[in-house]
């Protein structure tokens, strides 16, 4: 058996998920990568499922059952489960041949587009710059409380777009905010951003920051603070005629105060200008809040990944 295209998806369908694959590889490298025959090998002592997973990019050459042994004794010699991702463009047979070997599905993940000429942002109040830099980029966009209901809070999945980008007011009562904005990702973001997602391992904590600095294309941190501590992080990231959303958290005692959307909207907002046309992100099945305000800002379900896991003893 050999690892083809699933044959159930038309050209067109086809090479758009191939782009979205090859735009958020670029987006989120692994700290190890090994290339075999077609297929990418995957670790990052675990940080994340997509970036300790095998992921095929090419035609295989060698056969099914020896390829799939010798990855699982890569993650066997790590000590982690031996992972696989199933995309659409892999050909069902070998979702069932690990179902077979009995590997578990784990992490099944939407992602979702948007069309930057259609989507509803949230109203910002003042820029300010007070730093230069080569992009341009606002060291700080503020938001106050909104004199104007949002008509488009709850958008559901068949609803049309509007005609052209729209900034919403959002209603209920909250306290004005910033979203602060840098370039680059710096060491403060990341200790942050390591609060947010609970990642305390130092030896983690190392891997991960070698990942961020690893990423080719151009990237805009987001983060809110409150008395000198991040309260939400975001990271957009540019990569030709889009820019994909990614880290986006926000502290449990600070939710429901609009600082996902702000962040959203500064980042959508800020790659449009940098030349994004189009954007994407990914959120795990079930995660309802986060697909409710996905939904709201105006992305749409694209397709649905998910990942078969199995320990090797």
């Amino acid at each position: 058996m050999s690892q083809t295209y699933n044959p159930e998806l038309t050209p067109e369908i086809r090479d758009r998920i191939k782009f979205m694959e090859e735009i958020s590889l670029n987006a989120w490298p692994s700290h190890k990568i090994e290339l075999y025959d077609g297929w990418l090998i995957r670790f990052s002592r675990n940080y994340t499922y997509r970036t300790n997973a095998v992921e095929q990019i090419g035609p295989s050459s060698i056969p099914v059952d020896q390829k799939v042994a010798y990855c699982e004794k890569i993650y066997h010699d790590f000590g982690t489960p031996s992972i696989f991702k199933i995309n659409p463009l892999i050909s069902p047979s070998f979702d069932q041949l690990l179902a077979n070997r009995g590997y578990d599905i784990r992490h099944v993940t939407q992602t979702m587009t948007a069309n930057l000429d259609h989507v509803r942002l949230m109203k910002s109040d003042l820029s300010k710059y007070e730093f230069d830099n080569r992009r341009g980029l606002p060291s700080e966009v503020h938001y106050s409380p909104a004199r104007i209901p949002s008509v488009h809070s709850a958008a559901s999945a068949d609803e049309d777009f509007p005609s052209q980008t729209q900034e919403v007011g959002i209603p209920g009562e909250w306290k004005p905010f910033s979203v602060l904005l840098n370039c680059y990702i710096t060491e403060e973001w990341m200790n942050g951003l390591f609060h947010l997602n609970g990642t305390s391992n130092p030896e983690l904590r190392r891997i991960v920051r070698y990942m961020y600095a690893a990423i080719p294309k151009y990237t805009i941190a987001a983060s809110i603070e409150i008395d000198g501590r991040m309260v939400a992080s975001g990271l957009g990231i540019c990569d030709r005629d889009y820019i994909g959303i990614y880290a986006v958290y926000v502290s449990p005692g600070c939710r429901r105060r609009h600082y996902a959307r702000a962040v959203l909207s500064t980042l959508l907002r800020e790659g449009k200008r940098h030349g994004a046309e189009k954007a994407y992100l990914q959120v795990v099945k079930g995660n309802i809040p986060a697909k409710s305000l996905y939904y709201s800002v105006g992305f749409r379900d694209f397709y649905t990944y998910w990942f078969r896991s199995r320990w090797i003893s």
